[in-house]
């Protein structure tokens, strides 16, 4: 049925419980493959310079979002492998993150995207959604699993 599930992760309980249901979703589907995406917000060299506390080298946030995403991705593998996942592979990006899903599955040719009702940060956009999840489910090209 599914041969490419996209699971977005940041972290948050509900991103690891979109994880444990796109396993379960493998174990029926063996031949399938999990891709783990952690998107981060991507900073300019003006948003970092406008930072209170000024470090002796100008490290730019993008350097250490993208390293606390990586360790996000790797985590998250851990996870999947110790459940029994096979063929999962991480990737991190950085951007608007429900625009980077959307794009990243359509890139992947995913065929299911899974993610969490709401993220580590969650607005008033999405109501009952948290709005990355609202704004995944409204674009994507393919069916999005909202755990």
């Amino acid at each position: 049925m599914f041969k490419k599930m996209l699971v977005a992760v940041d972290g948050s309980k509900t991103s690891l419980k979109a994880l444990d249901k796109a396993i379960a979703l493998q174990k029926l589907m063996p031949d399938a493959e999990i891709y783990i995406l952690c998107v981060f917000k991507h900073h300019s060299l003006f948003e970092a310079s406008l930072s209170i506390e000024r470090p002796v080298e100008l490290d730019i946030p993008d350097k250490v979002l993208s390293d606390y995403a990586k360790g996000v991705v790797n985590h998250a593998k851990d996870l999947a492998k110790d459940h029994g996942a096979t063929k999962v592979r991480g990737f991190v990006k950085g951007g608007r993150p429900s625009k980077v899903i959307v794009k990243f599955a359509e890139d992947k040719e995913a065929d299911l995207i899974v993610v969490g009702t709401r993220g580590t940060h969650s607005d008033k956009d999405g109501m009952l959604l948290g709005s990355v999840s609202h704004r995944v489910a409204s674009h994507a090209k393919c069916p999005v699993l909202v755990v």
